[in-house]
């Protein structure tokens, strides 16, 4: 995704002049591209994340559309109170961009995890919050990042991850959720990289008689109600997100379903808090400490799809 996201941004600020990038001292091997074509609009302000979200303010004020760029939590938990009162509260047009989505970053471990940021962000006025599932969903969501007015929040994953479109999309197509396994029994929504798990654990339900329909949901806040409408007709609903289970997308779709008054029962997955600091590991080991494995995914599926009883709509555990 990272470098999707450079590929399309560089062609955005060959079609606008307003385009600009900050960097807080990283992004080496794939920053120097844009920062030799563009100098006019490139900035490394160095290790001051504060200060980067400060000139990113000032700059938007003065017309430019600023993107600011920095490793999972640094762009947002290190200077949330500048996000709040410099980008948010003036309504200016910056995209924060964070590279290392949930565990992408694993063995570094908590203070490089990403598991927080869309609860955090979320509850930030006017704040648009973007989470593509692969490089083609990276690329469309960028360019649509880039013609919001106002603040926005790109969490990206690192690199390397399963491609799950093989066309590229359109923004109306991206923004709405796209289906990417067809199925009638219940759904699954997922956000980020880890919507792969979904696909595979799609691919196992139907060896077991069940057909999952995954959608993948890349924009959560404001989360558009059409995501919610492909799930119409399906047993119910698993959210599947590398963040924690609290503030995320499942927290989005609760939220959503309630206005709705959309009745289906709903189980949301993310990470659990007692593992929290207590593994170091890759990406995938830390998923499967978290409970976020194909199996685990695969069993809340078809607890749904096989419930008996009244329709509600409640939170469960993918443990339960």
């Amino acid at each position: 995704m990272r470098d999707a996201f450079l590929d399309e941004l560089s062609a955005l600020a060959r079609e606008d002049d307003r385009v600009f990038l900050i960097v807080g001292d990283l992004g080496f091997s794939v920053i120097e591209d844009f920062a030799a074509e563009f100098p006019d609009r490139f900035l490394n302000v160095g290790v001051a994340e504060q200060t980067m979200i400060g000139v990113a303010a000032g700059l938007a004020a003065s017309g430019y559309r600023v993107f600011v760029y920095s490793i999972g939590n640094f762009p947002t938990m290190r200077c949330l109170e500048q996000i709040r009162n410099d980008v948010c509260y003036h309504e200016r047009s910056v995209t924060v961009v964070a590279v290392g989505a949930g565990f992408s970053y694993g063995p570094m471990g908590y203070t490089h995890h990403a598991i927080e940021d869309v609860a955090v962000m979320r509850a930030l006025p006017r704040m648009t919050v973007l989470s593509p599932a692969d490089a083609v969903e990276a690329r469309v969501l960028t360019r649509y990042a880039a013609g919001l007015e106002g603040p926005c929040y790109l969490r990206l994953g690192k690199n390397g991850e399963p491609r799950l479109h093989q066309a590229p999309l359109d923004v109306d197509e991206a923004v709405g959720g796209q289906v990417l396994c067809e199925g009638d029994d219940v759904t699954v929504l997922a956000t980020g990289s880890i919507a792969s798990l979904a696909v595979e654990a799609a691919d196992l339900l139907r060896g077991r008689g069940i057909a999952a329909r995954v959608v993948s949901v890349p924009v959560i806040e404001p989360l558009p109600e059409s995501v919610l409408d492909q799930a119409r007709g399906t047993a119910g609903i698993v959210t599947l997100e590398e963040h924690s289970a609290r503030g995320g997308l499942g927290s989005a779709v609760l939220e959503t379903a309630a206005r709705m008054r959309m009745t289906l029962p709903v189980t949301v997955m993310g990470t659990d808090d007692s593992a929290l600091g207590r593994h170091v590991g890759t990406t995938a080991y830390m998923r499967a400490m978290n409970g976020l494995t194909v199996q685990s995914v695969a069993d809340a599926a078809a607890s749904l799809a096989r419930a008996d009883g009244p329709s509600n709509l409640s939170p469960g555990s993918p443990r339960a």
